[in-house]
């Protein structure tokens, strides 16, 4: 009679293991002050010189001093980042999957990997819309969590093929996450403009113009430190 006491008991003990298991809090997704998408245009319009530009614009302004006392003034004083190229269609892709940034060594790390990535698409329409929902679907894969999600896209040109940009845009907004722009002013004067109309949008959104690659490091920086502090202007 003893060998079925044992069986009975390990059965138990297995049973409550397993509820156990089932019930037990699962970890804590880690907290950041930000999730931040940087949506990098590789489309055709871009040629490697000026794809080595945007890359060496990314590297620098990361590692400028600014963007560390940025994400320094938030209240968990780190931020995640994920980075993707994009251009056609079916031509969006993770370049650096979500990477919590929090010290200087971790920019660097960043600026370094961005700095040396090879062009996942070497040509390609501007297919705006599909780089947009290829980004929103990033925010739920990230192990973190944070109270403000923002998609960066930066570009040089307007959509060229594709779905329509507004109904996507609209979309992603009903969402929560905010949409801001950094648009290349060197092949399209207004290309501003229709970021403003088209593309951005969300509590605080705005569009931070490059007149061209070569001023493309300049205006990052500044729209990274304004989108990491969470600080816009008017209402």
């Amino acid at each position: 009679m003893i060998r079925p006491f044992r069986h009975r008991a390990s059965f138990i003990l297995g049973l409550a293991a397993s509820v156990l298991l089932l019930f037990s809090p699962k970890s804590k997704a880690e907290e950041v002050d930000l999730l931040l998408v940087l949506a990098m245009d590789v489309s055709s319009s871009v040629n490697y010189d000026e794809y080595g530009l945007q890359l060496n614009g990314y590297a620098e302004a990361l590692r400028s001093p600014e963007v560390l006392k940025a994400i320094e003034s938030g209240v968990h004083k780190k931020i995640a980042v994920l980075v993707t190229q994009w251009a056609g269609v079916e031509e969006q892709s993770v370049l650096v999957d979500w990477t919590v940034l929090q010290t200087d060594g971790q920019l660097n790390a960043l600026a370094e990997t961005i700095e040396y990535s090879s062009r996942v698409f070497p040509y390609g329409g501007t297919a705006i819309a599909e780089a947009l929902s290829h980004a929103h679907h990033q925010f739920r894969r990230s192990p973190h969590t944070a109270p403000r999600r923002v998609i960066d896209v930066s570009g040089d040109g307007k959509i060229s093929i594709g779905a329509a940009l507004e109904p996507v845009r609209d979309r992603i907004l009903k969402t929560g996450v905010v949409i801001n722009g950094l648009p290349i002013l060197n092949e399209e004067q207004k290309l501003d403009d229709y970021y403003r109309r088209k593309l951005i949008g969300g509590i605080g959104s705005f569009v931070e113009p490059a007149q061209n690659f070569s001023s493309f490091r300049e205006a990052l920086t500044r729209k990274l430190v304004r989108e990491i502090k969470g600080v816009w202007y008017g209402v």
